[in-house]
């Protein structure tokens, strides 16, 4: 193909005209990703400086002495309530059963089988026990994330700082 000199200037023109807009362009986009850069590093400080405080005083204002009341109140259940209902039950239900067992052995008059391995008073306390706390940690999980207007963030918009 044969191109007049007009038209390989032209072409040679137009070809330094694309490079030096690839190298503007190519400018153009790393003063973006020093500004994008400088914007997460400042994000970085707002979320340290003014977020998170905000949390932490919202936090320990109103969520903390929700579950702090929560938690005295299972321990309040579970000690003033559970313990001495669980004792008094587990207390009769064994001597009933030592009664039994005694007129048993009277009335066969002779020493006992071997006895099967069962659940102990420890497990049977350890299990109400634990069943109540576990009740009692619903109960102050239920009372922490309960709605509650004034522990939600409002919607508002950022507005740019003032410079």
């Amino acid at each position: 193909m044969n191109v007049s000199r007009k038209r390989k200037r032209e072409l040679r023109r137009l070809q330094n005209d694309a490079g030096r807009l690839w190298e503007s362009q190519q400018e153009l986009v790393g003063q973006a990703a020093d500004i994008a850069r400088e914007a997460g590093r400042q994000l970085g400080n707002f979320n340290r400086e003014q977020v998170v405080p905000a949390v932490q005083d919202t936090y320990n204002r109103k969520l903390a002495p929700t579950v702090d009341r929560g938690v005295r109140f299972g321990r309040h259940v579970v000690d003033d309530k559970v313990v001495p209902v669980v004792g008094g039950v587990v207390g009769t239900a064994l001597s009933a059963w030592d009664v039994a067992n005694s007129k048993r052995q009277e009335l066969l008059g002779h020493t006992p089988p071997p006895k099967k391995k069962s659940l102990g008073i420890g497990s049977v306390i350890a299990i109400v026990l634990g069943a109540a706390a576990a009740v009692g940690v619903v109960y102050a999980a239920w009372q922490a994330l309960r709605a509650d207007d004034e522990l939600w963030v409002a919607d508002d918009p950022l507005s740019p700082p003032n410079a």
